[in-house]
């Protein structure tokens, strides 16, 4: 049996590098969601963005990157209140439109987006009837320089039309999309491809 050189070794490494590029540093992530934020503003007039910076950082809360020019970003510092709602397949217009156009352009942008709201139950913003998930939060913290916004998750609201037997959010149902950064498309989430705390155990 022959074995390899440690010249052969240090030539295979140098191989194997060579299929892996470089990029530097990027946002890139697999995968990114799509946020879609919801706030009223000091007339009461309801307002979305969208978001992909954006995840779990805690048990019950939240934290996005959002600069403070976003008019979403003034309404909440101003009630203390957001929704976030999971951009679907379904919405992928409407949802792309909102974090292109600005309310501090656009005042009526949800109308134009053709969304409706209805006030949330539990914290003072709007629930985007067209997107049948949302978390209701209220604020935590702001910081300005670096961006970082972080809410408390007070509730998790779904439509029953995206739930399963079982009384569960149901993702296929749910058709959620995620953001490519690297080619600024859409896509919607595959099929299951294992078991969560559970499929691991095979190798203990």
């Amino acid at each position: 049996m022959l074995h390899p050189t440690i010249k052969d070794v240090a030539k295979n490494s140098k191989e194997a590098l060579i299929l892996r590029k470089n990029f530097g540093a990027k946002p890139y992530t697999y995968p990114q969601p799509v946020l879609i934020i919801a706030t009223y503003d000091e007339n009461g007039t309801a307002d979305a963005m969208n978001a992909a910076w954006g995840g779990i950082s805690d048990d019950t809360q939240i934290s996005m990157c959002l600069s403070a020019e976003h008019k979403t970003v003034k309404n909440i510092l101003a009630r203390g209140a957001f929704t976030v709602s999971m951009a679907d397949a379904a919405h992928v217009t409407e949802c792309d439109y909102v974090g292109i156009v600005s309310a501090n352009d656009v005042p009526d942008k949800l109308a134009k987006a053709g969304f409706h709201t209805t006030k949330a139950e539990f914290v003072d913003a709007p629930l985007i009837d067209e997107l049948p998930m949302a978390l209701e939060c209220t604020l935590v913290h702001y910081d300005a320089e670096s961006c970082r916004l972080t809410g408390e998750i007070v509730n998790v609201s779904a439509d029953e039309r995206i739930l399963g037997e079982n009384g569960k959010i149901a993702p296929g149902k749910l058709d959620p999309i995620t953001f490519d950064p690297v080619n600024h498309t859409y896509l919607k989430l595959g099929a299951k491809a294992g078991n969560a705390f559970k499929d691991g155990l095979k190798l203990r």
